[in-house]
């Protein structure tokens, strides 16, 4: 019985050693982009943010990003003026395509930012959201 809990178990162990706590937990940008290794990302016009420009409610505010930058294994997403500012981490395998779409919360205006890594190194689109009805409590 017990043999067949842990293999049960084990799934969960893999997703957690993937968490990232210190990123998860940073309560600002800067210490949010040193927690995933990307302490000075490289802007980058193949990053593409599709979002609205005014989000009427900032409890819903809809993201989707395309990475067309060749060899992309992951996308962040950033947003600057949320209590804890990253909001997502996709991970990708070689052959998937580097494309998110997600719903997310936004307490006032902010620039999201979408951090892209590929061939170990980091790249970078921002775009700002000006929230009119606040979702963080608000």
């Amino acid at each position: 019985m017990a043999v067949l809990a842990a293999a049960c178990l084990k799934p969960f162990a893999a997703l957690a050693a993937t968490w990232n706590k210190d990123g998860f937990g940073a309560k600002t940008a800067a210490d949010a982009l040193k927690a995933l290794g990307a302490g000075n990302p490289l802007p980058s016009k193949d990053l593409l943010i599709e979002a609205p420009q005014i989000a009427e409610n900032g409890a819903v505010v809809p993201i989707e990003i395309t990475s067309n930058v060749p060899g992309t294994t992951s996308i962040a997403v950033l947003i600057d003026k949320n209590p804890f500012p990253l909001v997502a981490k996709f991970d990708f395998t070689a052959g998937a395509l580097p494309f998110v779409k997600l719903n997310a919360k936004m307490g006032e205006t902010s620039d999201v930012r979408v951090i892209a890594e590929a061939g170990g190194k980091h790249y970078v689109a921002t775009q700002e959201i000006k929230v009119t009805v606040g979702g963080c409590g608000g």
